[in-house]
């Protein structure tokens, strides 16, 4: 049979003519292009204009606004396990900052650029400012242009023929490294603010980290996986995915261990003051998974099969699976990129053979071979790529369940507070917040 009602049999056809009205109601329900462009009847809160996603003045605005003045996880204490080691790292503005455990077993950052003509320090592998990569003595962090050398502290200790050059015009206190605000939390992760007035770190969390403190601040945690991506989409767009559940209709993963799970639709979403919010899922039965039927480890106080994650804003993620802890910290380069990185930890009391199983657990989720983590990626790439081609259709985020798993209530969240931090809605960027 054809489209048209007709059918064939052999070298004899048939045709019927159709009504109008028969064929309108079997034609496509698509929008013209004038409906696409017009917004659905909701809320401002409950869309996002697409242009908060592409626009590169609104990226820089950002940087601005929020990344220069809000509390960033940046890496964890177990990456400087001994005095005077020091990690790189980039903010989203591009500046090149650098993290070291002094002599005093203290973690300070500073940034990473020489006072005198503005070069780099350290260097990161291939002079690459995204790459994040723990080596060197601090004591001795030696600028490769003229020589000058900088300590633990960020004190000048040397300045190549000083006398010679400046006289006593110039002196090493005058040329000290550039100290930032850092603080060591949330199971032993290190903290930056590059706004010196900003108030402490436990004030801009408002206790988002309360629910994860029981199992991560009883005993020293442990990096045992690091993966580091840079994604060509937009860094809300991956902080939008780590946000809701309702993407979990991508992850076979989730939707073979936790959706078929009673549960699992009841679990709530809690917001948190400052952007952040909380989730914790009871009974994930990893089991049902062929490759997690070994999972064991679990974290102090935390029940097996126990799943709780933390969002904070603007850009990090504390996942909290059984056995292991993996945590997203992403860094955007520009508004059409991202530099992400992910974490797995343990305890560092870990036999060998819990780390083993703690390392296959993360393996098989979250590392860059898993069930998940390639399938965020191709999501939000593809994602970013379709938004730069669409002429006007906006981001829904209506979906409303009483704060349930599947409710978008924690990206009204975030956008409420990227409005707030912004002075305009992220929903209609002419109204001022």
């Amino acid at each position: 049979m054809y489209a048209d009602g007709g059918t064939c049999s052999g070298l004899q056809c048939q045709t019927r003519s159709i009504p109008v009205s028969e064929r309108e109601s079997r034609h496509s329900s698509g929008r013209s292009s004038a409906e696409w462009m017009r917004s659905p009847n909701l809320p401002d809160a409950h869309t996002l204009d697409k242009r908060i996603f592409l626009d590169a003045n609104i990226f820089r605005e950002e940087t601005k606004k929020i990344f220069n003045k809000v509390w960033l996880a940046i890496c964890h204490e177990s990456e400087l396990p001994m005095p005077l080691d020091f990690r790189t790292a980039a903010l989203a503005d591009g500046k090149p900052i650098v993290v070291v455990r002094g002599s005093d077993d203290s973690i300070r950052t500073f940034l990473n650029i020489c006072p005198h003509r503005g070069n780099t320090i350290v260097r990161s592998p291939a002079g690459n400012l995204s790459v994040a990569e723990p080596s060197g003595n601090a004591n001795h962090m030696t600028c490769m242009l003229h020589g000058w050398q900088f300590d633990d502290r960020g004190r000048c200790v040397e300045i190549t023929r000083e006398r010679e050059g400046y006289q006593e015009r110039l002196h090493k206190a005058d040329v000290a490294l550039r100290e930032i605000r850092t603080e060591v939390a949330c199971g032993g992760f290190v903290w930056i603010n590059m706004d010196d007035g900003c108030g402490p770190l436990a004030d801009f969390l408002s206790g988002v980290f309360d629910f994860l403190s029981e199992h991560l601040d009883k005993e020293p945690l442990e990096v045992f996986h690091y993966q580091k991506s840079l994604l060509r989409t937009n860094y809300k767009l991956w902080n939008d995915l780590s946000r809701e559940f309702y993407h979990d209709y991508l992850h076979y993963h989730n939707r073979s261990t936790g959706m078929t799970q009673s549960t699992y639709f009841e679990a709530k979403n809690v917001l948190i003051p400052n952007g952040h919010t909380n989730l914790q899922v009871p009974g994930i039965d990893y089991a049902a998974y062929e490759g997690d039927k070994g999972r064991a480890p679990t974290f102090p106080g935390l029940a097996p099969g126990g799943w709780k994650q933390c969002n904070i804003f603007p850009t990090s993620t504390f996942n909290l699976r059984t056995s292991y802890l993996r945590v997203n910290i992403a860094t955007p380069l520009s508004a059409e990129e991202v530099l992400l990185e992910i974490r797995g930890l343990g305890l560092k009391s870990d036999s060998a053979e819990q780390r083993r199983q703690r390392i296959k657990d993360n393996n098989i989720i979250s590392g860059p071979f898993g069930r998940n983590v390639h399938e965020d990626f191709i999501a939000v790439e593809n994602q970013f790529a379709a938004m730069r081609g669409n002429d006007g259709a906006r981001a829904i985020v209506a979906r409303e369940e009483d704060n349930r798993m599947h409710d978008e209530a924690p990206l009204r969240s975030y956008y409420a507070e990227w409005g707030k931090l912004m002075g305009r809605a992220a929903g209609d960027l002419t109204r001022r917040q």
